[in-house]
């Protein structure tokens, strides 16, 4: 089943994500098991919420492509739930 994967990247800025995103985003689009990406501002720096197929592949997504490339200082603090459903067309 499906997992959602729930960032709280505190410091991080909207060019902070925006150039991630760019730098990445070709990356997650091809990554084995990925389904959705959305993110938006918080009060103190971003919220990154994404589907995956599976933790593992969510995991090993962040492990080689993200972790590499976060800017000095920001530490995203994840989290991932197992969904009971999800559904799309």
């Amino acid at each position: 089943m499906a997992v959602l994967m729930t960032a709280e990247v505190e410091g991080q800025t909207q060019p902070g994500y925006d150039g991630m995103l760019a730098a990445l985003s070709e990356q997650l689009k091809k990554a084995p098991g990925f389904i959705l990406h959305t993110a938006h501002p918080t009060e103190t720096g971003w919220r990154i919420i994404e589907l995956w197929e599976s933790k593992d592949a969510a995991n090993q997504f962040f492990a080689r492509s993200v972790a590499p490339n976060l800017p000095p200082g920001i530490r995203p603090k994840r989290t991932i739930q197992d969904l009971h459903s999800f559904v799309r067309p």
